[in-house]
């Protein structure tokens, strides 16, 4: 195979996988999608419920305890997975920027067809690179993982200022606890996602 023939079959082979990394970005995207809306409405469904139920006090609080438990299960488990469809996403735009700089190299040197490709790691880290923003670890708060991260907070802060109320904690004492919970408890996450997103880089 002379050198022609082996830029040709580079070049398909590249294009096979830009199309390929492309649909794997687009899976995750609808993956990540799908996940948040199903949390969101199980979320929904279960508001709706208390309504039904906000009239008996005999009732409230029992609802509660079997359901923000479960609500909580349930966002912890999607707020994991949306942190690796998050992960997966970037690595594939890593890839893609790769197989653009080469077409930018090869073939586009004189144009500037694909003038944002990259070929520095620490530059194509994240997926934000292709729509102008500097990377940084602030730019995870515009994710889904971080959108249903603190709903978890939320809905942590308000299970722990219900069980200080449950306990005759005074009212102010309840409402610093919940608050203080959901902070740490959102921390946490914006954390998790930060350190798995910078691990991915290594």
């Amino acid at each position: 195979m002379d050198e022609g023939e082996r830029e040709q079959a580079l070049l398909t082979v590249l294009t096979t996988e830009h199309y390929a990394l492309q649909t794997s970005r687009a899976g995750t995207i609808a993956e990540a999608t799908g996940r948040a809306t199903i949390f969101l409405s199980v979320l929904s469904a279960a508001l709706i419920g208390l309504g039904f139920v906000a009239s008996n006090e005999k009732l409230v609080r029992p609802y509660l305890g079997a359901v923000l438990p479960t609500l909580v299960v349930i966002g912890v488990l999607t707020f994991l997975r949306l942190v690796e469809t998050t992960v997966e996403n970037s690595l594939d735009l890593a890839r893609i920027q790769r197989i653009r700089a080469y077409y930018q190299h090869q073939f586009a040197a004189e144009h500037d067809f694909f003038a944002d490709a990259v070929v520095d790691d620490d530059a194509m880290s994240t997926a934000w690179n292709l729509v102008g923003t500097r990377p940084g670890r602030w730019e995870f708060l515009l994710t889904t993982a971080a959108l249903v991260g603190a709903v978890n907070a939320v809905l942590t802060g308000l299970g722990v200022a219900l069980a200080a109320a449950t306990v005759g904690a005074g009212v102010g004492l309840t409402i610093l606890a919940g608050v203080l919970v959901a902070v740490v408890a959102f921390g946490a996450q914006f954390v998790y996602i930060v350190r798995m997103s910078a691990g991915q880089r290594s």
